[in-house]
């Protein structure tokens, strides 16, 4: 590649970032030409390098940058005859780049601390369909269900305290939350039974549930409340991405966990609500 001179244009915006301190040499030093020092519109010829500095209002912090961009140049070295060539400018950009690095830990386990705010309410799918409890005397596990109650049925909606959490995990306009059986120790938890795929159950907690880490035993607890529209909410598994609260259209079929696309509904809305 061919040496030549080089002229460059520089705006002031597109000055280096970095925080070391300006310098001078007394020695072989080219003087700016700044007619107008409010208009910051400058000149220097420093044997063959020519810079250029456009006239737009900049900060303190970018002149002085610019001035240290330009000692910089000065000191460039194997220059042969008072000219450079593109790959030894290229050497020397490479060689004075300052890079910001932003650290982050890997591998950091989340942690879900309990907030005061607690919601007793219960929950109901876009059907209109309000989840029961199964009977307790039947022989199959306890486990909710959704069904279309009467007006002289209400006593049987399930009371759920849903309580929230804060995370530095937490995912975007998504509230982590703990679906509690009002008065009871019953949480509802996603979980694997036997390698299967994931399932919803009726669960004891496991001890204190104020704060949860992943691998807990209460990690199964907790879910992605996310409001969707202005009266919808699903509910996602912290534990397995992916994996919703879903019904089905019929009634008395079980509260299930489905992955989306589905034809089960995830959209539910948050009935009688009351702080506690």
């Amino acid at each position: 590649m061919a040496c030549h001179e080089y002229v460059h244009q520089l705006d002031l915006s597109e000055a280096f970032e970095t925080d070391s301190a300006i310098y001078s040499d007394s020695a072989d030093s080219d003087e700016l030409d700044c007619p107008d020092p409010q208009s910051m519109s400058c000149q220097c010829d420093m044997h063959d390098i020519k810079l250029e500095l456009s006239s737009h209002p900049h900060s303190m912090r970018q002149v002085v940058n610019i001035i240290i961009a330009v000692e910089r140049l000065k000191h460039i070295k194997n220059m042969s005859s008072g000219k450079f060539c593109d790959e030894e400018l290229l050497g020397f950009i490479l060689e004075n780049v300052i890079e910001e690095r932003l650290v982050k830990p890997l591998n950091e386990t989340p942690i879900y601390n309990k907030t005061s705010l607690t919601l007793q309410c219960t929950i109901c799918d876009k059907y209109k369909k309000t989840m029961v409890q199964s009977n307790k005397l039947s022989d199959e596990p306890l486990h909710l269900k959704a069904v279309t109650l009467s007006a002289g049925a209400m006593q049987y909606k399930v009371q759920f305290s849903m309580s929230t959490f804060v995370s530095s995990a937490t995912q975007k306009e998504a509230q982590p939350v703990c679906l509690g059986i009002s008065n009871s120790n019953l949480y509802l938890a996603c979980t694997q039974l036997d390698g299967s795929s994931p399932v919803l159950i009726l669960k004891e907690a496991s001890g204190s549930v104020n704060t949860i880490k992943a691998g807990d035993p209460n990690d199964s607890l907790l879910f992605f409340r996310k409001e969707t529209g202005t009266r919808y909410n699903t509910f996602e598994s912290v534990k397995y991405p992916g994996w919703f609260i879903s019904t089905a259209f019929d009634d008395w079929e079980k509260v299930e966990m489905n992955q989306m696309p589905t034809t089960r509904t995830t959209n539910f809305t948050l009935e009688d609500q009351k702080r506690i």
